[in-house]
């Protein structure tokens, strides 16, 4: 009913965007779980946002019981076959044939939780309002001109807004067409792009980058797509001319979790022209760039990116304090640093936080750093991203041992096993005697990506 929040672990089906819709029309609150997260993460945020309902597909069940209690907890959906204290989505529908009635909601109600991670470590759950997806939709609708003739295909997690409300919800809104594919896979993508004859479609670079790898890349049929959107890290030049080259345009978004994701872009007119850039205020977003006292600055100055929109979160979920940090006198505060060229378009030079963005997906360092410092064998660590072709940024440990302790890097790499993602695992070691650190004992993370960088180079 109308608050319950509705947890749901499973990939990309029409199942998930009927939860969804479900959700918008009850006034629930759809909370989308990371499949790729480790038991403990999932725990975390059951207990910070504990649902009514939990929605899990076979895949996840005997993980999702271990960290479920013996009793009581919330009422369990198989989305799938029935099993032992679990009813199967077909009689879940079933028990629910009567059409239910619409909730009458406010266009603040709360409709979505999206989990992003948490500076220090917790994960922070971002609560998005019915009328944010609303007007995150026209954003889109703009950015791509949608219309009911657009045929989208989405490889992205639902459980990311990125894959959620980037096309696909602002696609159904415009009666579009929608093809979902459980996971991303390179040979159905082609397969996918050329069958159905796919219009528009969102791909991180990471994901571009597989495609250009592989054979079928050159010779594939692409005729039928106006865009390719890309995000959620810098894309580099080699990626845009590649796309360009194939007669695609490629078009840039900027945006986080918070803001639904679309906040800035760039329109496909311009797509090359302003090759880099990712464009403009979205159509319903304002869009400036501050110093550290809040003033504006000059184009061509580096400021802090902040947001300002009715797509913008309602705040996070149980935690006040990192609301009141995001939004600061009416705006939404980045973290992301980038400056303004002569004619207003935005080009998105770094992160002012640490977080390391590595495939689409954000690392913060705390997450990883909390596991080393588990060891008893470590006295020190901290974690830094390491640009990558393929990735954008892969995850380096750099670890100073206790005294008369040894470890070899496979030792440091396991300690990793069940405990995060396997894409927030390092992929590197460095071991050094002593982490540099300022006058009041802080680790300076820019001088530990130096030691990183001497170390590649070496």
């Amino acid at each position: 009913g109308p608050g319950d929040r509705v947890a749901v672990l499973a990939d990309n089906s029409a199942a998930f965007v009927e939860l969804f819709f479900a959700a918008t029309k009850l006034g629930a609150i759809l909370v989308p779980l990371n499949w790729r997260l480790a038991a403990p993460e999932h725990r975390q945020m059951l207990e910070d946002c504990p649902p009514a309902v939990l929605f899990v597909e076979p895949d996840f069940l005997a993980q999702t019981e271990a960290i479920l209690p013996a009793a009581g907890g919330p009422r369990r959906i198989a989305m799938g076959a029935a099993r032992a204290g679990w009813q199967s989505w077909e009689d879940f529908l079933a028990a629910g044939a009567a059409p239910a009635p619409r909730a009458e909601t406010d266009p603040q109600t709360p409709l979505l939780i999206c989990y992003t991670s948490g500076s220090t470590g917790k994960p922070k759950g971002v609560l998005l309002s019915q009328d944010a997806l609303a007007w995150n939709a026209d954003n889109s609708a703009d950015m791509h001109a949608l219309t009911a003739d657009d045929r989208i295909l989405t490889t992205l997690p639902l459980f990311h807004v990125g894959g959620l409300n980037n096309q696909t919800t602002p696609a159904l809104a415009a009666g579009a067409t929608v093809v979902l594919h459980p996971r991303f896979d390179v040979e159905a993508t082609f397969d996918a792009i050329e069958r159905e004859r796919i219009t528009l479609t969102v791909l991180v670079p990471a994901q571009l980058d597989m495609l250009m790898a592989h054979p079928r890349w050159q010779s594939a049929d692409l005729s039928s797509l106006r865009s390719i959107t890309t995000g959620s890290t810098i894309v580099q030049e080699r990626l845009i001319r590649a796309v360009n080259a194939r007669g695609v345009p490629l078009i840039q978004v900027y945006g986080s979790t918070e803001t639904c994701p679309i906040a800035v872009y760039i329109k496909a007119a311009d797509a090359e022209r302003k090759a880099g850039s990712t464009g403009k205020a979205a159509a319903h977003c304002r869009m400036r760039l501050a110093d550290d006292l809040g003033r504006d600055v000059a184009p061509g100055a580096g400021g802090e990116i902040l947001i300002q929109g009715p797509n913008v979160m309602l705040g996070y979920w149980n935690n006040p304090q990192a609301s009141a940090e995001a939004l600061r006198e009416g705006w939404f505060h980045s973290g992301d640093m980038g400056h303004l060229d002569a004619e207003g378009y935005l080009w998105v030079d770094g992160r002012k936080k640490e977080m390391i963005i590595s495939g689409g997906e954000n690392i913060y360092p705390a997450e990883v750093e909390n596991v080393l410092l588990d060891c008893p064998d470590i006295a020190e660590a901290s974690v830094v991203g390491k640009p990558d072709p393929r990735w954008g940024e892969v995850v380096v440990a750099v670890v100073a041992p206790k005294e008369g302790r040894r470890l070899e890097p496979a030792q440091v790499l396991s300690l990793f096993e069940g405990r995060i993602a396997r894409y927030k695992h390092p992929r590197e070691v460095v071991f050094v005697g002593q982490l540099p650190k300022t006058a009041l004992g802080k680790i300076r993370k820019e001088d530990v990506r130096r030691m990183v960088a001497r170390e590649n180079n070496a």
